[in-house]
């Protein structure tokens, strides 16, 4: 039986990495839900527009069409026919996609668009609210949290190995910050979901998370 998995949780949780390997251990596929708004983002710093609250990012994003699409290396971003795939983790993006993500505008767009991807089969999709708004009535609902000097770290090593300069303290400060925006925010929030199952990745390996929530999904028939 094809199910919906929904993994939810902080940023630095290990929830892309996770869902990639749970996707690839069901023979799912996998939806990162920020990928899409990242792709709005993209579009928003080509404009020269780099602040969520500006007058002219609801005009320079009118229209813009952002899908999910699969080849044989998984889940790829297109807008306007445009992959743009390789600049979503752009540090600039990073910076611009929790605000942005947090517009109403922007969330009614993309809703059709995720709800679309159950219609592939199994499914593995990830953010901050695919468990409590987007996929109210997932089969398996995760959410994932780690001590916020962990996530800072992870994040750290991410960076280092796109080739981007940091300071791990900044990284820290960035993701506290983005707990608060995202946690406090009045649209969507990042809430634990009804039904939901707690996993603190705190000192878990990537192949410890990925075992455990394909255990969970094997319990209910996936």
């Amino acid at each position: 039986m094809a199910i919906v998995i929904t993994i939810d949780g902080p940023a630095g949780a290990g929830k892309t990495t996770t869902a990639r390997g749970v996707a690839d251990e069901l023979g799912y596929h996998y939806l990162d839900t920020g990928a899409l708004y990242r792709g709005f983002a993209v579009i928003a710093l080509r404009a020269g527009i780099d602040d969520a609250a500006s007058p002219a990012l609801l005009d320079a994003l009118r229209g813009v069409a952002v899908e999910a699409y699969w080849d044989e290396n998984g889940m790829r971003v297109r807008v306007d026919g445009e992959d743009v795939t390789g600049e979503l983790r752009r540090p600039a993006v990073t910076k611009l996609v929790s605000p942005l993500s947090a517009i109403p505008e922007f969330r009614d767009r993309l809703m059709p668009v995720q709800r679309a991807a159950a219609d592939l089969g199994g499914l593995v999709v990830d953010g901050r609210d695919t468990g409590s708004v987007v996929f109210p009535n997932a089969d398996l609902k995760i959410f994932l949290v780690a001590d916020v000097h962990e996530r800072a770290l992870r994040r750290s090593r991410e960076l280092a190995a796109a080739g981007v300069e940091h300071d791990v303290k900044d990284v820290q400060r960035e993701i506290a910050e983005r707990d608060a925006r995202d946690s406090g925010r009045k649209v969507a929030p990042l809430v634990f979901p009804d039904g939901g199952i707690r996993i603190d990745t705190t000192g878990l390996s990537i192949g410890d998370q990925i075992a455990r929530i394909v255990a969970l999904a094997r319990e209910r028939g996936a």
